[in-house]
């Protein structure tokens, strides 16, 4: 739970009260950080899975936990572009492979946050291979090896 919420502090836009648009969540699989995030209050969360007992259970849990939610049933290159402010992933796929599933569904001035392990440097080498953009490490406080990949200013090379 606290490795999602490092997340939460990212939903603000400076001076907006709250992020323009909507946060998605891909891979949301167990609701780590998506669902958690939305329980503790981020507005216009989307969740996106393709396994649909996965879909269930953040359906369940919501509704269990009184968080309003849109959970996608349906495979990430498959989904209608959403516009997004935000778009976070825990665990889903590496930087290569994930950025080109992302942007599509990523609004002008929106950005990606990853919660990543110890082959972060690795994968933003690989990246940049074809991608232009902004990293941001940020220490994990719940794994000395892992951090918070915020990614602004993103591009095709």
């Amino acid at each position: 739970m606290l490795d999602s919420m490092q997340l939460f502090g990212f939903r603000e836009d400076p001076g907006q009260k709250d992020i323009l648009g909507p946060w998605l969540d891909l891979g949301s699989g167990a609701g780590f950080p998506g669902l958690v995030l939305a329980i503790a209050g981020i507005k216009n969360m989307h969740l996106v899975e393709s396994d649909g007992r996965k879909c269930a259970f953040l359906r369940e849990a919501a509704r269990v936990t009184g968080t309003e939610v849109t959970v996608h049933n349906e495979r990430i290159e498959t989904l209608p572009p959403q516009a997004a402010a935000i778009i976070s992933a825990r665990a889903l796929a590496p930087l290569p492979r994930l950025l080109p599933l992302a942007y599509p569904h990523l609004s002008p001035n929106g950005q990606i946050l990853l919660l990543k392990g110890q082959d972060v440097d690795v994968e933003l080498t690989e990246a940049a291979k074809c991608w232009k953009m902004k990293p941001r490490r940020i220490q994990s406080v719940t794994d000395a090896s892992g951090s918070i990949l915020q990614l602004t200013e993103i591009s095709r090379v």
